[in-house]
């Protein structure tokens, strides 16, 4: 029964980013007697200093973290899976010069780096997405080039090279599916760390600007009524929690679960 309940959290996620606008069509709707209101009939999780319902704000705040976390680990996945298998496979200069380029962000934190760039490009959900964007290839990119340089000496790789085959099939027909597995799960960790990202920079104001709503910019908006009206913190830091959880979840049961010398273990 537990197996099922990150795949429960994702889907009404999913679903929430998909058609949550057809639900939420009060998310900006302000009704001053109804201001910090706690959850009742009226608003199962209660309303904003605004008088907003928070339950079609966190609605709409699910497909602002679903928009991110999906374009964020879909570009940083193409670009640092490219660069890795491009370096791993050519060695020499190539895999040298990504070398120092992946040490020169790593001499960085990740999230600073992030808000430099979202402080310089101004507030935005596009902005948001670049400034993620370009900081979050770089553990694709080392993910990458590590398996390929343990594989481009396999025997199929080098008869591939034999028969003529040109350098890009090479790559995503013999070298890419054999170094999948790995990614497929660096991709969900990736896709957590992007929700807490966005959530942060929202809190900071960096990302989506209001009136649209942002779970980090909900928590940011509740900061001031901890006391008199906790809900507004908690609806979104739950659901936060509950997404990231499940997504770590799903991530450590896909490396269980294409991991090789476990399988094996429990066939024997």
């Amino acid at each position: 029964m537990m197996r099922w309940v990150p795949l429960s959290i994702l889907l009404l996620w999913g679903l929430a980013a998909l058609f949550g606008s057809v639900y939420a069509v009060s998310a900006n709707q302000i009704d001053l007697t109804k201001i910090l209101a706690p959850p009742g009939m009226d608003g199962l999780l209660g309303f904003d200093d605004l008088g907003r319902p928070i339950l079609d704000r966190l609605i709409v705040g699910a497909r602002t973290s679903c928009m991110v976390a999906v374009g964020v680990v879909a570009i940083t996945a193409t670009i640092g899976t490219t660069l890795g298998l491009v370096a791993g496979y050519r060695g020499g200069l190539v895999d040298l010069l990504l070398v120092r380029l992946i040490d020169i962000f790593l001499a960085f934190p990740g999230i600073l780096l992030a808000i430099a760039l979202a402080g310089i490009m101004g507030p935005g959900l596009d902005n948001l997405i670049i400034a993620l964007s370009v900081v979050g290839w770089v553990g694709y990119a080392r993910l990458a080039r590590a398996q390929v340089l343990s594989l481009r000496q396999r025997d199929h790789v080098a008869a591939a090279v034999a028969l003529g085959s040109r350098e890009g099939v090479i790559l995503y027909r013999h070298l890419l599916p054999l170094i999948a597995a790995p990614l497929i799960v660096e991709v969900t960790f990736g896709m957590a760390n992007m929700v807490i990202a966005e959530a942060g920079l929202s809190f900071l104001g960096l990302g989506i600007q209001p009136p649209a709503a942002s779970w980090g910019s909900m928590i940011r908006d509740g900061a001031s009524y901890m006391l008199m009206s906790p809900h507004m913190v908690l609806a979104p830091g739950m659901a936060i929690l509950l997404v990231v959880f499940a997504l770590n979840l799903l991530g450590d049961r896909l490396r269980d679960h294409l991991d090789i010398h476990l399988t094996v273990q429990r066939r024997w």
